[in-house]
């Protein structure tokens, strides 16, 4: 069975990574060899390679932590092996300043849905929902609570429900709402850095109004891996005592922080050209289906909040799936790739996600690639 599984995936790879036509890299595009090579090339640029490697995270770690700090515009911020990490070490150090082990964020975040509830079993935390709505917590929700709690937590974008984003007016109300309840405000920002243009204000603004931020290296700017803390200096220094209690504490980091570097320089200029081309792609799809006879489509949101956002189709998970690989296989054309079931029988989801590659497509071309991929659904 996992030799199946394991032939299945390798079969997926060859056929996404070898398409000609895609909308993005995708996270896991390439060899080792060709992912060894793009380091070096990229790292180059970014950071003086005769420098020596870091130790227990200096040099190349250091300069990476320097770099995002003054990105967001916070005094200090620590590098992490995994956001999962990042984020358990900075509401653990919250709950202990505010004497208030409770939690406010949304059922849809990254520690409800996927952290095999880290923050009860490791922490000792527990969390409350202000909303069970699909979308952000209105600022209504959260002075509503009726019990005391010591840190709210916002997840910018909100992935599960679309990669869904507040207006500014609607953000800096629950932001106020949380001080009048003297509780503290943290962004889970893995993908903050697209969120600039929706916003329309730059990192620094939008980083201002939390005590600390969590942003993702490997999201939004395609580095190997790693995360980020950002906030007072203070603050980061506690934190920075968790991370080695958690065992984040890394002999050597430097390939996950140099292609951080290299994202910084690479990708983060160029996401607002990426969230502007992503508008433009939902409307493609949503030709395209109509063309096909598609009776019903589903984008969400239907104006993209950034250059993410998921499409429902009224056909089979694997099904869909299939379609996507055997589009890339006999056509070198990438559109899509794993879908979901959606809870419904019949439904399925997907997420797309719009960077460089995508720039290079026409809208027509992407609509004619929808009905080409719908007429291989079985």
């Amino acid at each position: 069975m996992a030799e199946e599984h394991e032939a299945v995936v390798r079969r997926r790879l060859a056929a996404w990574t070898g398409a000609t036509r895609k909308l993005s890299r995708g996270p896991v595009a390439g060899t080792l060899a060709e992912r060894l090579d793009q380091l070096a090339r990229e790292g180059a640029e970014a950071y003086d390679l005769s420098d020596w490697t870091d130790t227990y995270g200096n040099r190349v770690v250091a300069e990476l932590e320097r770099r995002t700090a003054e990105t967001l515009g916070t005094e200090a911020a620590a590098f992490f092996p995994t956001g999962t990490m990042a984020q358990q070490v900075a509401l653990r150090c919250w709950a202990g300043r505010t004497a208030n082990r409770t939690v406010a964020m949304h059922p849809l975040a990254h520690p409800e849905q996927w952290e095999r509830d880290a923050l009860s079993q490791l922490t000792g935390l527990r969390v409350v929902h202000p909303t069970q709505a699909p979308r952000m917590p209105y600022d209504s929700e959260v002075r509503a609570l009726r019990e005391p709690f010591g840190t709210l937590a916002l997840e910018l974008p909100l992935r599960e429900a679309g990669f869904l984003l507040p207006d500014w007016d609607e953000l800096t109300a629950t932001v106020a709402v949380a001080r009048e309840r003297d509780a503290v405000v943290h962004f889970d920002g893995a993908r903050l850095w697209e969120c600039a243009p929706h916003f329309g204000r730059g990192l620094p603004e939008i980083a201002e109004l939390a005590d600390s931020v969590y942003v993702s290296f490997y999201k939004s700017l395609g580095g190997l891996s790693g995360a980020a803390l950002a906030g007072s200096a203070e603050f980061i220094e506690e934190t920075t005592t968790w991370r080695h209690r958690y065992g984040g504490q890394l002999f050597q980091q430097w390939p996950a922080a140099l292609s951080a570097l290299a994202g910084l320089d690479r990708e983060l200029p160029r996401l607002p050209e990426y969230v502007a081309r992503a508008k433009e792609v939902a409307e493609a799809l949503r030709a395209g289906c109509t063309a096909a006879g598609v009776s019903w489509v589903r984008i969400q949101p239907e104006v993209p909040h950034t250059h993410q956002f998921l499409v429902w189709l009224p056909y089979d998970a694997e099904a869909l799936t299939e379609a996507a690989v055997r589009t890339a296989e006999e056509t070198g054309v990438a559109l899509f790739r794993i879908w979901d079931h959606a809870g419904l029988p019949g439904i399925a989801h997907t997420e797309v996600l719009v960077e460089e590659p995508g720039l290079a497509w026409s809208t027509a071309e992407i609509t004619a690639a929808v009905v080409d991929f719908l007429s291989r659904v079985r």
